[in-house]
């Protein structure tokens, strides 16, 4: 693979599966939207189906990684650091523009749910019971978690802890059941494996801390959201920002390590 090759399709299969999985999250949030309220389950398979979809799609190019912890984990495990900064900039590059692809294509939503006295209180606000998956929490907007992941409990290192352990596990089951006969990236059977495991990830461990597990994902369309002028949309939360990039790339590097100690 090429340096053209690897930034190019790393930048498409990330941009797709933010595309598709922010995607899934602003259906689920937001007014106007016919899946709105459809709930943990929807998000858990769209981000899943995601995975699937964008693997497919780049791995012929890159192999498809589509997360920083995942090269990293390659890396390591093969030692051989050339390719990784086409890796990860091609990831951060795709990341936001999946984003904002997002945007676009809930443009009348965002504003809808955005103008809402409900939703951003003001004069006329009503009392809601109601919690969208949208981050909640002091410094996030009501939008956030469409883009970007946020703690239901803020527990530095509780979620710290559960982003390490949920990245474990996604990128010891790439190591030992994902990767291409050239061992550099998904192929085809390993898609199917990831987009389950991410799936199994969601239902079981993505409730403290929305299982972020890849530091592009969360990374990029948080400055997104930074850039966008949207109305009332509130804070990117950038204090807890280090959380879903610090914690998958140790999570990546603990797995190679015992990949190479076990498995190896």
């Amino acid at each position: 693979m090429s340096s053209s090759d690897i930034f190019i399709g790393e930048t498409i299969g990330t941009a797709i599966l933010i595309l598709l999985g922010g995607g899934v999250c602003a259906a689920v949030t937001l007014k106007a939207s016919k899946a709105r309220n459809a709930g943990w389950l929807a998000i858990t398979f769209g981000w899943g189906f995601a995975v699937l979809t964008a693997v497919y799609t780049s791995a012929p190019l890159s192999g498809a990684h589509l997360n920083p912890a995942v090269t990293l984990a390659l890396a390591i495990k093969n030692d051989d650091w050339s390719t990784v900064p086409e890796y990860w900039g091609g990831q951060l590059l795709g990341a936001m523009i999946g984003a904002t692809l997002v945007w676009v294509a809930y443009y009348g939503q965002f504003h809808a749910h955005l103008t809402d006295r409900e939703i951003v209180g003001g004069p006329g606000a009503q009392a809601t019971k109601t919690k969208a998956v949208e981050a909640q929490e002091k410094g996030a907007g009501p939008v956030l978690g469409i883009f970007s992941t946020g703690p239901e409990i803020r527990v530095a290192w509780q979620n710290l802890a559960t982003e390490i352990i949920g990245t474990v596990v996604l990128v010891l089951a790439v190591l030992t059941q994902g990767l291409n006969d050239s061992g550099k990236g998904l192929g085809t059977l390993g898609a199917l494996i990831t987009a389950l495991v991410v799936v199994s990830i969601g239902l079981s461990l993505g409730g403290p801390t929305g299982y972020a597990i890849n530091p592009a994902r969360d990374l990029g369309p948080r400055i997104v959201h930074a850039l966008l002028r949207l109305p009332n949309k509130g804070g990117s939360d950038w204090s807890y920002a280090w959380i879903p990039v610090v914690g998958p790339l140790i999570g990546g590097a603990i797995a190679a390590g015992i990949y190479n100690v076990a498995f190896a």
